[in-house]
């Protein structure tokens, strides 16, 4: 097949500040995990697809499978809709203590776009 140009799993982005190994990006409509540290201007790698412990707002209680949004804003996972964007579902249950801050993910792989206008 002469037009296959690769599996899409990854993408290789150009990073506009600093990112750290294994935060959440989002690029346009496409979210993903940086593969490793990408320095601000450098080229770099996110994974589109996979399961991650990302940071969660705390006081939220996760069940698997629960729709799991981007808080840009706070650069955090969250349940709650509003304006986030939808990257993925819940795989495991997780508490809703104000510690219980990490929550484990899987990535839909797809572009998104946010629920109410926002993102």
């Amino acid at each position: 097949m002469k037009n296959f140009v690769a599996v899409g799993n990854t993408l290789t982005i150009t990073a506009g500040a600093d990112i750290v190994s294994g935060a959440g990006v989002l690029v346009g409509s496409l979210f993903g995990v940086a593969a490793g540290h990408i320095a601000e201007g450098a080229e770099g790698v996110i994974n589109l697809t996979g399961v991650y412990d990302l940071p969660k707002a705390p006081s939220q209680a996760w069940t698997v499978g629960a729709l799991i949004y981007w808080d840009e804003g706070d650069a955090r996972c969250t349940n709650v809709a509003s304006t986030n964007v939808p990257i993925g579902v819940a795989v495991a249950a997780v508490g809703g203590t104000a510690g219980e801050i990490v929550g484990r993910v899987r990535l839909n792989g797809a572009a998104v776009a946010a629920t109410s206008g926002g993102g």
